[in-house]
């Protein structure tokens, strides 16, 4: 499946909105919910299978989902926000929650994402964030970004991913 050029159309996802979707362990999408293909625009047979990273919006800076991806191979839930990319080349931006979702035994069963909508002061203070670590991605390369984004936790005394959902959620308030 082919990219969309990014367009600078946002599509809402409004209050009523929970975007569902699971993943194997390599993080190929293998469910997607009815509201996750409506906001985003692509059938699920075009999803399935497929990364999730092909839903990445280029605005997103890598070291987020390294810390996304580290955190929930630990087992441990993150919540964090998403700029995503729609099949029209569109974006949304979500607050993901992804677990890690075990068998009875304990075994990995997937890893599953719910997203809901984000307020606007939420969207606004994220995007400096992010767009801060993006800037150091692109010019000073992905370690400077993970220094900056490490500066960021420290400041702000997120030493635990507990905390760090925490302040996600607070942003969002």
């Amino acid at each position: 499946m082919q990219r969309p050029e990014p367009i600078d159309v946002e599509h809402e996802v409004k209050s009523v909105d929970l975007i569902v979707s699971k993943s194997n362990a390599e993080g190929n999408i293998t469910y997607t919910n009815p509201i996750f293909m409506k906001i985003s625009g692509y059938s699920q047979a075009s999803l399935l299978e497929k990364p999730h990273a092909i839903l990445r919006h280029p605005d997103m800076p890598k070291v987020i989902f390294r810390y996304l991806w580290k955190t929930i191979k630990e087992g441990k839930d993150v919540v964090a926000y998403v700029k995503n990319l729609c099949a029209d080349g569109g974006y949304y931006w979500v607050l993901a929650t992804v677990k890690m979702a075990k068998n009875p035994d304990g075994s990995f069963r997937n890893y599953m994402s719910t997203r809901k909508c984000i307020t606007n002061e939420a969207k606004k203070t994220i995007a400096v964030l992010y767009g801060q670590l993006l800037e150091l991605e692109k010019n000073e390369g992905e370690a400077s970004s993970q220094k900056a984004f490490d500066e960021f936790l420290k400041d702000n005394n997120i030493e635990q991913s507990s905390a760090f959902n925490e302040y996600m959620k607070n942003l969002n308030k």
